[in-house]
């Protein structure tokens, strides 16, 4: 892929990066993107791993562009161009990691908020600040919010277009962790590495049972766990952990 992509994929054995590219618009969310975002989504459906998404040139994605977003027109709005892909990023089937520098606002925040954990710096301004546009913020905040920090100050967000800056985000953890920016994709990496550590299927079988409604349970944690009780790698790690007890009495 190109350099000057809007989207750039770097691969590895058990996980990926997905780095929105446009610089020059502080990584504004434009149809281009999102066509590659669904690009990148199909391939981790068929290939299952953890997947970084992050931004560059020191901001994370202001929002969407708004130059589109202001011709856009009812039929555009019912086709669901964004709360289509971040709802498709939210149902990967392995955790996704979002490294917030900068601006994450708009539909920048709504893709952050679409992933399982959120890892930023000191420069974080993280917010939704549509209705001062004339629209709402319609790719997922508006109910996904009030999952992730509760009815009040997801109100407060949605209704009074309050930013939040790290400290508030970490405080209400709508931020997992706090770094340093130059030490921001090494966090990525580290986050990687702990979840690439754990058994993949149950990872796996984890984030979905989660997901599932209410009514659901308990009949799909109890099969996903049958699953898991029939596979070689839980005889082996449970295995392998009688035998260090073992030898420390």
């Amino acid at each position: 892929m190109s350099l000057s992509a809007p989207l750039l994929v770097e691969e590895r054995d058990d996980r990926v990066t997905l780095r929105l590219n446009r610089p020059e618009a502080k990584n504004a969310i434009d149809q281009e993107t999102v066509d590659l975002l669904h690009e990148a989504c199909a391939r981790l459906e068929r290939s299952p791993k953890v997947a970084i998404v992050t931004g560059s040139g020191g901001v994370f994605a202001a929002g969407a562009d708004i130059a589109q977003l202001r011709e856009r027109r009812r039929e555009d709005a019912l086709r669901g161009i964004n709360s289509g892909i971040f709802d498709r990023i939210r149902r990967l089937p392995m955790p996704t990691i979002a490294l917030v520098d900068g601006y994450a606002l708009g539909g920048g925040a709504e893709l952050a908020y679409a992933c399982d954990f959120r890892v930023g710096t000191p420069r974080v301004k993280l917010g939704n600040p549509e209705a001062g546009l004339g629209i709402l913020a319609a790719a997922g905040a508006t109910w996904r919010l009030k999952e992730l920090v509760g009815e009040p100050l997801a109100k407060e967000l949605l209704l009074t277009g309050r930013v939040l800056d790290a400290g508030e985000a970490l405080g209400v953890r709508l931020l997992n962790e706090v770094v340093p920016q130059q030490e921001l994709d090494a966090a990525g990496q580290r986050w990687a590495d702990r979840i690439t550590k754990q058994a993949p299927l149950a990872v796996r079988l984890a984030k979905s049972v989660f997901h599932a409604p209410a009514e659901a349970h308990p009949v799909i944690d109890d099969i996903a766990q049958a699953v898991l009780f029939e596979t070689e790698d839980k005889y082996q790690r449970m295995t392998a952990f009688l035998e260090r007890k073992k030898g420390r009495s």
